[in-house]
């Protein structure tokens, strides 16, 4: 209950003891003017109920402000929790966005190092054939100078 209504059921309390502590004066019967016409009425009467209405009228009037404030901060309180999970599902959307794209950003790291690792190997098989072949070469000469010579004895012996 806020000050404002408690202000109020306050006053409607007051108003309530100063009519009871006063009725006698309260409903005593006096000429009572409308306008046009005269009326005999309790003016004390007229007045209390008068502003015991004006008073009620006020309170239910605050109490309606204040329920419709509270109606609406639970209205702004349920769209800052809407807003509040869209921005969380928006992020953890960001997050596996980033997954995704870094997974493929080491597959393709992956396979273009995968592409050359076979590229080195095919070259160093090239070296290698090529290097065998060339030892080939010097050890199939080495034999032949081998044989001449282990030949060139031979024959040099039985001449």
């Amino acid at each position: 209950m806020s000050a404002r209504t408690l202000f109020a059921l306050i006053v409607l309390l007051l108003l309530v003891l100063f009519s009871w502590l006063n009725w006698g004066e309260i409903t005593r019967p006096t000429t009572l003017s409308l306008g046009l016409t005269r009326v005999e009425a309790p003016l004390g009467l007229v007045l209390v109920v008068a502003l015991g209405t004006v008073s009620l009228l006020y309170l239910l009037f605050t109490i309606g402000l204040e329920t419709a404030a509270l109606l609406e901060v639970r209205r702004y309180a349920r769209e800052l929790l809407h807003y509040k999970k869209l921005a969380e599902e928006a992020e953890q959307s960001r997050y596996t966005e980033l997954r995704r794209y870094l997974e493929a950003e080491f597959q393709r790291l992956a396979e273009a190092e995968k592409g050359e690792i076979l590229a080195l190997e095919a070259r160093v098989r090239e070296m290698l054939e090529k290097h065998g072949n060339t030892l080939a070469a010097y050890i199939g000469e080495l034999e032949d100078q081998v044989l001449r010579l282990l030949g060139g004895q031979g024959n040099g012996g039985k001449s």
